[in-house]
């Protein structure tokens, strides 16, 4: 008898209309009919609006909510974001040229990562996006940009601190680290990037990523805003903006659990209540991107073989890491896991069968179920994955094999 083993957890507000999954009213067959093709993204506008309003709900008035594009820079879904949230994170000038194309005020970006090139910085100077350095050098670069383009760039210093995100899914923060410039060197730089001529606009300090663990986000917090006012006092000028960075995750596994946004909301109420004098006129913000955008997605394909061997149940769809590189376990999980997937086309069914779900691609690294319990599916039945709406379609390796790109709604 084989062993079956476990999916993860579906997100809230999926539920079945006439047997099949629907997603924003409409089920699965209907997306797919109007995509015309399988594989699909489907991202849906009711979960991102949820997720800002208990956001809101949550968080004290004066933190606002900035969304990191590199989760998912889908043209719908950012124009989607735009009246939702106070801010953009971005990572790239592609980045930038998305959100232009978007018609976002560059003074609601801020462009972080360790490797801008020349051209990005001269890009992002020009069109007045906050540039979070990541080293003196490249603080350096920008000011002789700016000094070239006669204007002043807007400058804040990414910090590299001395503590970590416990229980992150990616540590971005402590230790040596090639994201930010080291705390005890930020001062320094301050001064040196006032004096230049820079607009100077404040901190970001990202410590990490897909956190569970509300009371290891709340410590994290605790301890920017504590690092932030010491480097504030350092600098010896009032930081125009911190970014806190975010870490929020969502859950992808079995046994995951959901995090506590609320107690997440009552620390953070207490620490603006208890912020130094100096904090007045600092702009908050966390970075989210995960957790605003994950759980909204769902990555539909469809069954075109069913086959055994060795007693094995393969489903074989048209799908694959190609297109849900972290959900077949290849992007950073050390022991692979089954991420929340389902028989869309029979979503309310009762499971009966036990199979691996897998895609097209030839390789064995290509899974995207394993022994998993299921209604029995047949050629032509629709699978999900959930958990699709971050780090899905821009973050997999597209090219691979040539099968081409996936279909993308937001509905």
């Amino acid at each position: 008898m084989i062993k079956t083993k476990p999916v993860g957890p579906i997100p809230d507000g999926y539920g079945a209309h006439n047997g099949e999954l629907a997603i924003g009213g409409r089920t699965a067959s209907d997306l797919v009919a109007a995509a015309g093709k399988t594989p699909l993204f489907v991202y849906s506008r009711a979960h991102l609006d949820n997720r800002v309003a208990a956001l809101r709900a949550a968080l004290p008035a004066r933190i606002g909510i900035n969304y990191a594009v590199k989760a998912n820079p889908h043209a719908d879904v950012i124009a989607h974001m735009e009246p939702l949230v106070d801010g953009f994170d971005i990572a790239s000038s592609g980045e930038l040229e998305m959100v232009n194309a978007a018609g976002i005020d560059p003074a609601r970006v801020s462009f972080a990562g360790p490797g801008k090139r020349d051209d990005e910085l001269e890009a992002a100077i020009a069109a007045g996006v906050t540039l979070n350095c990541e080293s003196e050098g490249e603080a350096e670069r920008s000011l002789a940009i700016g000094q070239k383009l006669g204007k002043a760039p807007r400058i804040a210093i990414r910090v590299n601190p001395d503590f970590e995100l416990k229980g992150s899914g990616m540590k971005m923060g402590g230790g040596a680290k090639p994201f930010g410039v080291d705390a005890e060197r930020v001062p320094a730089l301050a001064r040196l990037v006032v004096e230049g001529g820079a607009q100077w606009r404040g901190l970001h300090i990202f410590t990490g990523s897909q956190a569970l663990s509300a009371d290891a986000i709340i410590e994290a917090q605790g301890n920017v805003l504590g690092l932030a006012a010491k480097l504030a006092n350092e600098i010896g000028a009032p930081l125009p903006k911190l970014n806190m960075g975010g870490g929020f995750g969502i859950p992808y596994f079995p046994n995951d659990t959901a995090l506590d946004l609320s107690a997440i909301g009552k620390a953070l109420h207490t620490y603006v209540d208890e912020l130094p004098e100096s904090f007045t006129e600092t702009e908050l913000c966390l970075e989210l991107g995960r957790y605003l955008v994950g759980e909204a997605g769902v990555y539909l394909c469809r069954v075109i073989d069913r086959k055994v061997s060795h007693g094995t149940t393969y489903l074989v769809t048209d799908g694959g890491l190609h297109h849900q590189l972290a959900a077949s376990g290849n992007f950073g999980t050390v022991v692979r896991r089954n991420y929340p997937v389902a028989i869309a086309s029979r979503y309310d069914a009762e499971p009966s069968d036990v199979v691996n779900v897998v895609g097209c691609l030839c390789t064995p690294l290509d899974r995207l179920a394993d022994n998993a319990l299921m209604p029995a599916a047949k050629v032509g039945d629709i699978v999900a994955v959930f958990c699709a709406g971050a780090y899905g379609a821009s973050a997999s390796p597209t090219a691979f094999l040539g099968h081409g790109p996936a279909a993308e709604l937001l509905v």
